[in-house]
C-alpha cells in the first residue's frame, strides 16, 4: 500500500499553518506533470500567478519534504504543501494583552483593528497568528471570534484536545459575556430593555440586516450604566452570536455605536486608518473551565477612549510609532 509521508516541517510563516492539497484522480492521463494539474486548477483565477511563483521558489514540498517543480511527474492521490502567497499587510500597531493563561486556556485582550482569525486581506496580522508567534503556541486555536472593530476579550485553546470544549460554552450559552459600548443618548429611549429580532448576515455583503416578522435569532439586554453630555455608556448582554448582532440592535434604536464603519451607514475607510475605532468593548467573561473545573470572572484592561476624551478621539489621525493601550 503506497503511504502518504508528511513532508518535514514547512517553517512558519507568521503563526500560518500550510495548506495541504491532495491530488485528484487522473483517469484520463490529462495531466502529464505537476505544473500542468495545477495550470489547470487555477486558470483564470488569482492563484494562477501566485502558484506559478511558488514552483518556481522551491515552495511546494512533497512527502518527505522534497521540493516539487513544474515538472514532476503528476501522482493522483498525492499530497503536497505550501504556504499561500500573500500580500504584504499594513501592520496593526497595538499590543495584545494576556489577562489569563494556564496550560489548557488563554484568555487574550485583543485590540482594535486586530481580526481574530485569518480571514480575507487579514491573515498574518491577527490575534491567533501574532499570539501564537509571540507566546510560541502553534497549536493554538480560537473558541469563539470577535469582529476585527471590536475589542476586548478572547478566550482561546492551547491544546487542540480542549478546544471542543471550551467551543461548547459558547454553543451551549453556559458563558456570560458583556459589552461596554458608547452610543449617544436620547432620553426617549428607556433602559433597561431586551432587544429581540432575527438577524441575517449574507456572506460577501458587509452589513447585517433585520428581517421583519421572521423568528428572532437574537437577544440582547441593553442597560443604560452613564450620561455625559448627549453620550451614552450602554452595558449590552448577548443571549445569542449572531454576527454583528450588538452593532444592529444599538442601531435599531436609532442609536448607533460611536466609530461604527457599517451601521448606519457603510464606510469603507482604508485598512491602516485608525482614526475613530468602534467605540465597542468586549468588557467581561464569566464561566466554569470545563477542563478544570476553576470558576473564571475576567475583565478586560483595555477602555473606551470617547468616554474620557471624546475631542481627542474624534480628530487623532491614529498611533504614533508606538503602539497605545487606550482605544
Amino acid at each position: 500500500m503506497k503511504r502518504n509521508i508528511p513532508p518535514a516541517p514547512l517553517p512558519q510563516v507568521s503563526g500560518i499553518d500550510p495548506v495541504r492539497m491532495r491530488l485528484p484522480p487522473d483517469p484520463e492521463g490529462s495531466w502529464p506533470d505537476l505544473g500542468s494539474y495545477l495550470t489547470a486548477r487555477y486558470e483564470g483565477t488569482r492563484g494562477a500567478e501566485s502558484m506559478a511563483r511558488l514552483l518556481r521558489d522551491g515552495r511546494v514540498l512533497g512527502a518527505g519534504g522534497r521540493v516539487l517543480g513544474a515538472g514532476d511527474p503528476y501522482e493522483p492521490g498525492a499530497f503536497l504543501w505550501y504556504h499561500r502567497d500573500m500580500p504584504a499587510e499594513p501592520v496593526v500597531p497595538f499590543p495584545i494583552g494576556v489577562v489569563y493563561r494556564d496550560e489548557h486556556l488563554l484568555v487574550a485582550d485583543k485590540p482594535h483593528f486586530l481580526a481574530t482569525t485569518p480571514r480575507g486581506s487579514h491573515v498574518f496580522q491577527t490575534a491567533l497568528a501574532r499570539l501564537r508567534v509571540e507566546l510560541g503556541l502553534p497549536a493554538l486555536s480560537p473558541a469563539h471570534r470577535l469582529d476585527r472593530m471590536t475589542a476586548g476579550l478572547v478566550l482561546f485553546s492551547v491544546r487542540p484536545e480542549d478546544r471542543g470544549a471550551y467551543q461548547l460554552l459558547f454553543q451551549e450559552r453556559r458563558i456570560k459575556k458583556e459589552y461596554e459600548a458608547l452610543a449617544p443618548h436620547d432620553p426617549a429611549v428607556e433602559f433597561p430593555r431586551t432587544l429581540r429580532s432575527h438577524i441575517e448576515k449574507v456572506r460577501g455583503v458587509m452589513a447585517a440586516s433585520e428581517v421583519e416578522g421572521a423568528e428572532p435569532n437574537a437577544e440582547t439586554l441593553a442597560e443604560l450604566v452613564g450620561v455625559k453630555g448627549g453620550l451614552g455608556r450602554y452595558r449590552l448582554t448577548p443571549h445569542t452570536g449572531r454576527t454583528h448582532q450588538l452593532r444592529v440592535h444599538m442601531n435599531s434604536l436609532g442609536l448607533p455605536i460611536l466609530g461604527d464603519p457599517v451601521y448606519p451607514v457603510v464606510r469603507d475607510p482604508a485598512p491602516d486608518d485608525y482614526r475613530r475605532p468602534l467605540q465597542l468593548l468586549a468588557r467581561t467573561l464569566e464561566f466554569t473551565d470545563p477542563v478544570t473545573g476553576i470558576a473564571h470572572r475576567l475583565g478586560s484592561a483595555l477602555s473606551l477612549r470617547a468616554w474620557t476624551d471624546l475631542p481627542g478621539w474624534e480628530t487623532d489621525p491614529g498611533p504614533g510609532p508606538g503602539p497605545r493601550p487606550r482605544t
